[in-house]
């Protein structure tokens, strides 16, 4: 159902349960998602939204999983993010693992960052610069088996040519240390299959 009306509308709605969450993922890219996300223990999802990637994450995780969900969620004219509270509304229904929700840029998330993480999902800034720093701030993370899957990452016949598509096709496709095992509409899904070179 759809609610006239801007961001604390569509909460109210969501709230009510008379509107859904909103992604720009396709239905097809949420299953593949859910497919190699399956099991897995450490996720990083970089973009959060409404939370149905979350959502979707944390019920296909390992029942000891964690998340972290990393979105600066800024807040809009009444100085509220209506989109977090969305958010973090559709991840608390799924008691599955634990989920960390983090509103600091990407970037500075990585800089203090010292676990592995054996899936994520980059739908963040998709500019070059903000695709970049996050490809080069968590690809280190990414031990051998691990997988990332990258968002906008392909071009779509009707949709203008992102800059992290450009990107993609740039600088992650030939990265020797990782290969693509799934590609579906507008993500791409990779494998580390080698360590860095020193």
């Amino acid at each position: 159902m759809t609610l006239p009306g801007g961001s604390a509308m569509h909460w109210l709605g969501h709230r009510l349960g008379l509107a859904r969450a909103r992604t720009q993922t396709t239905e097809a890219e949420r299953r593949c998602l859910a497919q190699h996300a399956r099991g897995r223990r450490s996720l990083v999802e970089i973009g959060v939204m409404h939370g149905v990637g979350t959502r979707l994450l944390r019920e296909v995780m390992h029942p000891d999983g964690t998340l972290a969900a990393i979105d600066p969620f800024p807040p809009g004219r009444l100085g509220i993010s209506f989109e977090r509270l969305v958010a973090r509304r559709e991840a608390a229904q799924v008691p599955r693992g634990r989920v960390i929700f983090d509103r600091r840029p990407s970037r500075d998330v990585a800089a203090g960052w010292t676990a592995p993480v054996d899936f994520l999902f980059i739908d963040g800034d998709h500019s070059r610069a903000g695709i970049e720093a996050d490809w080069q701030g968590w690809r280190r993370f990414i031990p051998v088996g691990g997988l990332i899957a990258l968002h906008d990452s392909r071009a779509v016949p009707g949709h203008p040519v992102l800059d992290s598509v450009r990107y993609t096709e740039e600088v992650i496709l030939p990265d020797p240390a990782f290969t693509v095992v799934d590609a579906v509409d507008s993500l791409t899904m990779l494998q580390r299959v080698a360590p860095d070179r020193p």
